[in-house]
């Protein structure tokens, strides 16, 4: 039976059959906080034994690559005493680096380079979705990377890794999009957090420079897989932090109570930044010329890893430690505990350390960046502060006081992640003395650094391909918007044999927005833009398949449930009330929805 019209416009009262409302599929992959944070413990707990087992994994390939020996003990944080092989170990990177371009080339290019980049990319651009092959292939690569010699850092892979983990348990468990992504970002987390122990430093990682949403949905997850992984890993590695600091009596000017003092703050945050700025552009120019030099891969592979393997034992001959190799922890270590203070030393390892690290990522090697730039900033500010501590010695400067500072600007500043450099920072020395000095150096540093070079270490390598990743975040007030705030009103009911075969189209409606209910029978088939005074002439084609929501709710789960279902438009109704065409007083469309956050961006 066909319902007249209703017009709410004339007051004229239809006597329509009430209609069942439009019923969707339910989303089926909608999973309550409490099984998000389940799953988040279990990539704690992989992610923390993943770490542990990358950390095996490097002992094992540097003990035969270095020492001719099978064994799991190795510590980063003590110098590798000098080669039974010789002068044979510069070779030590060339067959290390070969393995690994063949591993890359062969099952996974995502585990190329430093690896953050391509989590991010996994994030922002492929729903979160990192394949499982990269999590093994990352581990062998990045092993045989930094366990042979090459200059980079494991944090990378063990983002990488955790990441993956992350990624393959939420499309195992078949968690929406955004849930996947936060298990990425956790897994991220939990990856830094089993490295460094740093679990609030983790926190900070995932937040700044992860996760596209921060709130309590996202929040939660990553606390609790970064929490997890680090108690896997002290259970492994134990509770000492990551740096051991040598006990150094601090100037007066590190308490900043007067204002003259602050100079000096900016003037290393100015140095620090101009630092990252080159780390960030040299590393790229460095990887263009491998790129644009147009020989077999594993030629280029082989003549960056031998002039690594030159350079450290050049300097294993004249210093006795092989210092731009691997991590380069126990270089930072005699930095940090006043072993190395000679300032023209520290700046020449600060740049070959700059130039290992560029080679290495530019030639093939699997690895991260988070440790060459520590290794950078403890150099740069130690040569600093010895140079301050030689000019101005009645002062009492001493160069690990600027080694630590160092190192938050350079990580800060390179990698955009100010905040988390500052926190790991304390939670890896256990030094909390220098504080405000440290904020206010990483604050400078980041803003040169964005001066000079507008992307950071991790984004210019998707901005070079096209994918660019929002840095700046914010609160977007649009999405707790009520829904009456934004709803266009509804005035009829009609059926759809009302508007003919075709309809009449109006084009000339005006700008003001109107719409009837359409129904067939007791469904309800959309909706549609009509005339104020005729609903039967309508502009435009029918809008469907649309679903209910009240009027007090919020623009964000009318977006939410719009986006689950495929809704083009939502049918408004009073609280409290029915789901049936008659009870509808307005509609929300895809078009309203737009205006209301380009209104908030505008705003």
């Amino acid at each position: 039976m066909r319902a007249p019209v209703h017009n709410r416009a004339t007051g004229t009262m239809t006597e329509a059959t009430p209609n069942e409302p439009h019923q969707a599929f339910p989303d089926n992959r909608r999973l309550s906080i409490i099984w998000l944070s389940l799953i988040a413990i279990l990539i704690g707990i992989v992610t923390g034994l993943g770490a542990i087992a990358l950390r095996y994994l490097i002992s094992i390939v540097h003990n035969l690559a270095f020492l001719g020996t099978f064994s799991l003990d190795y510590d980063a944080n003590l110098p590798t005493p000098p080669s039974p092989y010789g002068p044979l170990v510069i070779f030590a990177p060339v067959v290390g680096g070969l393995i690994v371009v063949w591993l890359v080339r062969s099952f996974a290019p995502e585990a190329k380079g430093h690896g953050v980049p391509e989590v991010m990319d996994a994030i922002y651009y492929r729903g979160g979705k990192i394949r499982p092959q990269v999590v093994l292939v990352k581990s062998l690569a990045s092993a045989l990377s930094i366990g042979s010699g090459a200059s980079v850092g494991r944090e990378g892979p063990i983002i990488q890794i955790g990441s993956g983990i992350g990624s393959v348990l939420g499309q195992l468990f078949r968690l929406r999009t955004w849930q996947v992504i936060t298990m990425v970002a956790a897994g991220a987390g939990a990856g830094i957090a089993a490295t460094f122990n740093t679990p609030l430093g983790a926190v900070m990682f995932a937040v700044e420079l992860m996760l596209p949403e921060f709130s309590a949905r996202t929040l939660i997850p990553v606390v609790l897989a970064t929490g997890t992984a680090t108690y896997v890993g002290r259970l492994a590695f134990g509770l000492a932090p990551a740096f051991l600091v040598a006990s150094h009596d601090r100037p007066e000017l590190f308490v900043p109570l007067s204002a003259e003092m602050l100079p000096l703050y900016v003037i290393f945050g100015l140095l620090t930044g101009v630092a990252a700025a080159g780390f960030v552009r040299g590393l790229y120019k460095v990887e263009d010329l491998f790129d644009g030099w147009k020989i077999n891969p594993y030629l280029k592979n082989f003549a960056g890893m031998l002039s690594l393997g030159i350079l450290m034992y050049v300097l294993l001959l004249t210093t006795g430690n092989y210092h731009t190799a691997s991590v380069g922890y126990d270089t930072i270590e005699a930095i940090l505990t006043g072993q190395l203070t000679a300032p023209a030393f520290l700046f020449l390892l600060f740049l070959l350390k700059m130039i290992a690290t560029s080679v290495s990522l530019g030639s093939g090697a699997s690895g991260g960046i988070f440790s060459p730039s520590l290794f950078l900033g403890a150099a740069l500010g130690g040569a600093f502060g010895g140079f301050l501590d030689l000019m101005f010695p009645h002062l009492g400067f001493h160069s690990v006081t600027f080694a630590l500072i160092g190192m938050a600007c350079i990580v800060g500043a390179s990698t955009g992640g100010a905040l988390t450099s500052i926190m790991m920072l304390f939670e890896m020395t256990g030094d909390y003395t220098i504080t405000l000095a440290a904020i206010l150096a990483v604050v400078v540093a980041m803003g040169v650094r964005k001066r000079l070079s507008a992307e950071d270490i991790y984004t210019m390598k998707l901005t070079r391909r096209g994918h660019r990743i929002p840095r700046e975040s914010r609160s977007h007030m649009f999405a707790i918007r009520m829904i009456r705030e934004m709803m266009e009103p509804a005035i009829a009911v009609i059926e759809k044999a009302d508007l003919g075969a075709r309809g009449e189209v109006d084009t000339e409606l005006g700008r003001d927005r109107q719409y009837a209910v359409v129904t067939d029978g007791r469904n309800v088939v959309g909706i549609v833009r009509v005339h104020p005074e005729d609903p039967t002439r309508r502009h435009g084609p029918i809008i469907s398949p649309v679903g209910y929501v009240q009027e007090s709710s919020f623009l964000q789960l009318a977006m939410t449930n719009m986006a689950d279902r495929g809704h083009a438009a939502l049918l408004v109704l009073p609280d409290k009330t029915m789901p049936r065409p008659e009870n509808v007083i307005g509609v929300l469309t895809r078009d309203s929805i737009a205006t209301a956050v380009l209104r908030d961006y505008r705003s």
